[in-house]
């Protein structure tokens, strides 16, 4: 695990925002050095905290309107082999293990409800498939984000070895 503190936050809540931000916009941004920034980028992308850049696609503008979630018990022993299956299938955009009565989360992008449907009896198909559950997803108060959980667990951390420090001045 990679030790982040509130300046590694700070970061990564801009970032997250924009990834395209180059690091001098950083820099005047937080108001630490360029040298900084980068040298925190870099530790936070070898340590495997940072694991790509990429544009936030919004699917329903893609003319993938219909979302949902599948839910899927599966029959002891075919797990690996159901969620190796639908990572092939190019509508499923996510696919978690999960605990509780099912196994498998996954989550899909189609043009239309038929569409839909005819994912849904395909993939229920599968051997090993016990029951299926689906939420349609009307809409999306809070995608994805990172920032405020890794702002809670490095809350009272400082800003390291840096001098800048918001709201702190010089330390």
């Amino acid at each position: 695990m990679l030790s982040i503190d509130e300046l590694d936050v700070e970061l990564l809540k801009l970032l997250e925002r924009d990834a395209r931000q180059g690091v001098a916009s950083l820099s005047t941004t937080l108001g630490i050095s360029r040298n900084t920034v980068q040298s925190r980028i870099r530790r936070l992308e070898e340590g495997g905290l940072i694991a790509g850049y990429r544009p936030q696609v919004d699917l329903a503008k893609a003319g993938l309107v219909v979302q949902a979630f599948l839910a899927l018990e599966t029959e002891q022993g075919s797990l690996t082999t159901i969620a190796e299956a639908v990572t092939r299938i190019p509508q499923v955009i996510e696919v978690h293990t999960v605990t509780g009565r099912e196994d498998l989360l996954v989550r899909v992008a189609t043009a239309t409800q038929p569409e839909l449907l005819e994912l849904i009896e395909g993939i229920v198909s599968f051997a090993g498939v016990i029951h299926s559950t689906t939420w349609l997803t009307l809409t999306a108060p809070l995608p994805h984000r990172t920032a405020p959980a890794l702002a809670e667990m490095a809350k009272g951390t400082g800003w390291g070895r840096s001098t800048a420090q918001r709201g702190g001045g010089a330390g």
